[in-house]
């Protein structure tokens, strides 16, 4: 059965990106430091993992079948160039639900404007039974508020950032409580661990 899910890389003081888009060197070094190659859609970017992170992710990868992502980020990426790195379709949760100008028509992004359910709904046609997986932030927060939050996915970096982006951000229904972790995996400078949100 599909799950809504979250997922991201973590400092140890609960940040996924440090101040001003700072700190993915240091949260993102797992992806560098293995000798498992893993390629992604872009030539310039391909991930060298240890075998148990590699493992990690092409599981999650695997049983994924659409993402959803905030406005935000698409403009930081300049929308991955027109498609992910990972290979699958994304919703972008904006203000607008206009295509960008001079967006190509067959990019598999779709822009909602709706809100997070819908954004949700959207993926969840998208991903043909398979998972939806979120950003952190502010769209992995509205869903926990919405209670379409199911999985937290965390790959937690030995790394303290002081301050930027936290995972998680206003919480209307703090606090809240997670079963697990249900999985623990060690790969180098990074545990991935997954939790389940508690109902109830």
């Amino acid at each position: 059965m599909s799950k809504v899910y979250t997922g991201a890389t973590m400092s140890l003081d609960g940040y996924i990106a440090g101040a001003e888009e700072s700190g993915f060197d240091r949260l993102f070094q797992w992806y560098g430091n293995g000798d498992v190659e893993l390629p992604t859609t872009h030539d310039d970017m391909t991930f060298r993992l240890t075998r148990a992170s590699a493992d990690h992710l092409s599981t999650y990868l695997d049983a994924t079948g659409a993402l959803v992502v905030g406005r935000r980020l698409f403009d930081i990426t300049s929308g991955w160039r027109g498609i992910h790195p990972l290979g699958l379709p994304v919703v972008v949760l904006s203000h607008s639900d206009r295509v960008p100008d001079g967006w190509p028509e067959d990019a598999p992004f779709a822009f909602v404007s709706e809100g997070i359910e819908a954004a949700i709904d959207k993926a969840k046609e998208l991903a043909g039974g398979k998972n939806v997986g979120l950003n952190g932030g502010q769209i992995a927060s509205q869903a926990l508020n919405a209670g379409l939050l199911e999985e937290v996915w965390v790959d937690l970096a030995p790394v303290l950032l002081g301050g930027g982006t936290p995972f998680f951000s206003q919480l209307g229904v703090a606090p809240v409580d997670l079963d697990g972790p249900l999985s623990i995996t060690e790969g180098n400078r990074v545990t991935h661990l997954r939790y389940e949100v508690r109902r109830g």
